[in-house]
């Protein structure tokens, strides 16, 4: 019987799910890595030996060696595709991908308005143009992942549709802009799939990206993500493959992050140890990194939330980062029931260990 198993963020994200999508993988080496929300802005961390990934246009499984599938509510950037492309191809990582033809699709016109918009970077943006793209979705102005591999004729005219939108006029202009974007698409092996390549796997490994404090319906909005973080979309999936048999893998560091703008509860600073591999610094566009106490009234909250999208078989909790500061953690806090509650003590996921078993 199939099976899937859902990794979820409890928070503004950063919580840990490249790892734990990580030691999934390591125990299901046959599997695909499904991504089902966000797109190349991701930032999930796996380490395996002497290698370093930061995944962000491919699953947590490539370095392993696994097949990664972006689903239609993510969006691709095939400039950015294809540079992570080659760094995975250098460490030996997986890079096959296979990307649903209703996948939305950004292009440098997107990322521009990302970057230069006040109003994007009041509300916090990554600089990576996914709220652009999905709010162009919203316009006559689409573009999907099988216009790709359409006509070239045709898809150029969408992509000056598109430049006229933001009001680029020069032709010279968007010529320069369109040039590094269509070689891209040429040296990409774009695999463009719809759901029933996924019937291939006895077992799917879904990925969420960010948390579900930044869900786009139960963020504090304007700063929240274009997207359903939650197992909405994920669920949905299963229900269409017919998979009844589902693992929930819901993630938390032992402490409070968030990266850009927005209300966070218990925010203060921590003195951390053993975090010499943090992938979240400081950045032109998120800015400062920030760290608070573990908050349990929003760990129940999200799970609540979580709980109202999802029918799982089986519900585990994964704490991260316990090598990093003193503060244990409380599980009579909680109010959900955990079928396992695992902890990390490192960067690496073989160190990603059972705490309590119910």
């Amino acid at each position: 019987m199939k099976k899937a198993q859902i990794v979820i963020g409890l928070g503004f994200g950063d919580e840990g799910k490249g790892i734990t999508t990580d030691f999934l993988a390591q125990q299901h080496p046959e599997s695909v890595v499904i991504r089902f929300s966000g797109g190349q802005q991701a930032a999930h961390t796996v380490m395996i030996d002497d290698k370093k990934h930061i995944h962000s246009s491919f699953g947590s499984g490539a370095l392993r060696g696994l097949p990664s599938y972006f689903t239609k509510h993510c969006t691709i950037h095939p400039v950015f595709l294809l540079n992570e492309r080659k760094e995975l191809m250098e460490k030996n990582g997986n890079v096959e991908l296979h990307i649903h033809p209703l996948a939305k699709v950004t292009t440098p016109f997107d990322v521009w308005q990302n970057r230069t918009s006040s109003k994007n970077l009041e509300h916090g943006t990554c600089g990576k143009g996914i709220g652009a793209t999905m709010k162009r979705h919203e316009s006559p102005y689409k573009l999907f992942a099988a216009d790709l591999i359409a006509p070239r004729a045709m898809l150029i005219e969408k992509l000056k549709g598109i430049a006229y939108y933001y009001g680029f006029m020069e032709k010279e202009q968007i010529e320069e802009a369109l040039n590094d974007f269509l070689k891209a698409v040429d040296e990409i092996d774009l695999k463009i799939s719809d759901y029933n390549y996924l019937n291939s796997f006895e077992n799917l490994i879904f990925e969420g990206s960010q948390g579900i404090l930044l869900d786009m319906d139960h963020g504090i909005f304007p700063n929240v993500t274009y997207a359903n973080t939650t197992s909405k979309n994920a669920y949905e999936i299963c229900r269409l493959l017919k998979i009844e048999d589902i693992e929930m893998y819901y993630v938390t560091r032992i402490y409070s992050t968030r990266h850009g703008s927005g209300w966070m509860s218990n925010e203060k600073e921590l003195k951390l140890e053993n975090n010499q591999e943090e992938t979240c610094v400081f950045n032109e566009y998120q800015k400062d990194f920030r760290l608070g106490d573990l908050d349990y009234d929003l760990l129940n909250y999200a799970l609540l939330l979580d709980g109202a999208y999802v029918t799982a078989t089986k519900k585990n909790l994964v704490i991260t980062c316990l090598d990093q500061i003193d503060e244990q953690f409380k599980p009579e806090n909680i109010k959900q029931e955990f079928d396992r509650i695992y902890g990390s003590y490192s960067p690496y996921s073989k160190d990603l260990k059972s705490l309590f078993k119910t």
